[in-house]
């Protein structure tokens, strides 16, 4: 599979097996993950892997608490309400392993480098044959000083990307892609496009 492919391929999976993620999988997607630019070359980014289904029960259904505590800041409140009430919901889908990229070295890029970490890792799991999802409701209350004990992050820690990664029940299909906005300053090819498909 070349990049291209993988970039294409990439999807947020949210239906998966129970089928393990090896720990040596695993180890690939981090090494995959830590080769990422960063600014200043700090590589600032530290990485919680969670495998046990007990505990991702359990952060899930306090993540889920705390995003109820907190919908009324979020768009389509009403929406996000009854799935964060709905006690079959799963935050993780299930999935069985989670990991969470998070950095204590800030700076002025400490974010952007763990979403850069976070991609790589994410088109390393398509290469793999694996699907990958970045779970946003978790970063609240993994962000917060419960959240952080939880996870044996120290206070300062800030969680970018809690990721899961499983062995998908079934692709999901492509959605289709906005053309790109596209400014150009200086010279540019004859008719060159950005290919979409």
């Amino acid at each position: 599979m070349n990049l291209m492919q993988a970039i294409r391929g990439r999807r947020a999976v949210r239906d998966y097996s129970a089928e393990p993620v090896s720990a040596a999988a695993i180890h690939q997607l981090i090494a995959a993950a830590s080769w990422a630019p960063s600014g200043m070359n700090e590589q600032p980014w530290h990485f919680t892997v969670v495998t046990d289904p007990a505990v991702l029960d359990e952060i899930s259904a306090k993540a889920k608490t705390w995003m109820l505590g907190s919908v009324q800041d979020l768009p389509r409140e009403g929406h996000f309400r009854d799935i964060m009430a709905d006690p079959q919901f799963h935050l993780f889908y299930h999935a069985p392993a989670l990991v969470v990229i998070s950095t204590i070295a800030l700076g002025q890029w400490g974010r952007e480098d763990c979403a850069l970490a976070a991609q790589n890792l994410m088109l390393a799991a398509v290469s793999l044959g694996l699907g990958s999802c970045w779970i946003g409701f978790a970063q609240v209350w993994l962000n917060s000083p419960e959240g952080k004990d939880f996870l044996n992050l120290p206070r300062e820690a800030e969680v970018v990307a809690p990721i899961i990664i499983g062995h998908p029940k079934a692709m999901p299909p492509a959605v289709p892609r906005k053309s790109p906005a596209v400014s150009w300053i200086g010279q540019q090819a004859a008719g060159a496009a950005v290919a979409m498909g």
